[in-house]
């Protein structure tokens, strides 16, 4: 989208714009990295101003000439840019247009990243509520309130923002509070010494369990697979987790093993496979069905353990959002996905950070959908798991390669440690 005219000035046989940047853009390295966007959008600029703070403490601010050959590649450049943060210095209003299409955003619609944004409407900067990535933006006509909107949730007539006039961003700065979370924004790497960030996995657990904000575990079947279920049965216990985000296998094999001691078939507590365990996870499914779903089972007594039942004994919300390969399902598991991403985003209301435990899909799906201000460590025996997640713009993720079963064993042990600290003390 071409920038609005009137803030451009023609020099020579180039136009330009100016644009400033404010905040902690050197140790945040945001400023390079918006310099580097021009000189690669084919584009030049010159540093006209910069004020550097002189402590960690001290925001900084740039002016900077933005300039390039012709009207669409200062456009393509300054939109680039405003998603790190530069704003033109000559404000305008956003501009808006009616959605024409059910389901569709008109042409040239703004798409939102999981950065905090403000769009200008009549002269006033206002927040955009229920930030999340690759939406577009929504504006009520009513209350001027603004707001993420999904593209699948596009009503005809409806006011949305095109173009990147008007819209500023805040780009999230990169840590400077080595204590609290020291290893976010750190490389993945399986060498990565694991026992400092466990340490401060467990404190962002704590502190979310006093305070207002939540925790939320995303976790895939390996967590039961491995014998690893009675860790998070732990954490459930002792209320480190407010929200259980998974899909049909984790349950399932869950329950297998609550009903028949097995998981896929293979016994846990010791070597070997079952006398027709391949059958295990659909009777384990069946007989939940049979009593009306999850939630039942454990009023009726026929579940008595397991995660699940850990999560109706201790009020923890879940939800388990289905995929074409599931068996059954389960009752509780929503099978419609564009249903189990909108109740997926109500539930992540709150949440203050996120633990991913060995599932790639609903990682990356959860991922998606959370602002960038909240903490998101992904534990994986992948690599490839963490870098997806940040390839796809959930640049705030910190990766731990390792092993499920003696993470979650090391966590339940650095918690307890904390916990009986903080007693004593």
């Amino acid at each position: 989208m071409a920038p609005s005219t009137n803030t451009i000035a023609r020099q020579s046989d180039v136009l330009v714009e100016d644009v400033e940047i404010r905040g902690h853009i050197i140790d945040s390295l945001i400023f390079p990295k918006i310099l580097d966007c021009i000189c690669a959008g084919g584009g030049s600029f010159r540093i006209k101003n910069i004020a550097i703070g002189q402590t960690h403490a001290d925001p900084s601010h740039a002016l900077v000439e933005v300039s390039a050959p012709d009207e669409a590649t200062l456009g393509r450049i300054l939109g680039q840019i405003a998603d790190h943060g530069a704003v033109p210095v000559e404000a305008c209003d956003c501009r808006l247009a009616e959605a024409d299409v059910e389901g569709a955003f008109p042409e040239g619609f703004y798409s939102t990243t999981n950065q905090r944004t403000e769009i200008r409407v009549a002269g006033k900067w206002i927040a955009v509520d229920s930030q999340e990535m690759d939406c577009g933006i929504l504006v009520d006509p009513t209350t001027g309130a603004a707001r993420c909107l999904p593209m699948n949730e596009v009503r005809k007539d409806d006011r949305i923002v095109v173009g990147h006039a008007g819209v500023r961003v805040f780009p999230e700065e990169r840590s400077r509070d080595a204590e609290t979370f020291a290893f976010m924004g750190s490389t993945v790497s399986t060498e990565k010494p694991k026992a400092i960030a466990i340490r401060n996995i467990a404190h962002q657990l704590i502190e979310n369990r006093r305070g207002p904000l939540r925790n939320a575990l995303v976790v895939g079947p390996a967590v039961v697979h491995t014998g690893s279920g009675v860790y998070l049965q732990e954490l459930i216990h002792g209320g480190y987790v407010d929200l259980l985000l998974a899909g049909n296998a984790l349950a399932t094999h869950d329950i297998e093993q609550a009903l028949f001691g097995t998981s896929l078939g293979a016994y846990l507590d010791r070597e070997g496979l079952a006398e027709a365990g391949h059958e295990h996870h659909l009777r384990a499914i069946n007989r939940i069905r049979r009593v009306g779903g999850i939630r039942r089972a454990v009023e009726t007594g026929l579940l008595q353990s397991g995660i699940m039942h850990e999560c109706v004994k201790h009020n923890v919300d879940f939800l388990l959002a289905g995929s074409i390969r599931d068996d059954g399902p389960l009752p509780e598991v929503v099978t419609d996905a564009l249903d189990a991403q909108r109740q997926m985003r109500e539930k992540l209301r709150g949440v203050g950070f996120c633990l991913m435990i060995a599932t790639t899909l609903h990682s990356i799906a959860v991922g998606n959908l959370l602002p960038a201000w909240v903490k998101v460590v992904c534990v994986d025996i992948n690599p490839s798991t963490v870098i997806k997640l940040s390839d796809r713009g959930s640049f705030q993720t910190a990766g731990l390669v390792t092993d499920v079963a003696p993470f979650l064993r090391a966590l339940v042990e650095e918690l307890a440690a904390l916990d009986s600290s903080t007693a004593r003390g």
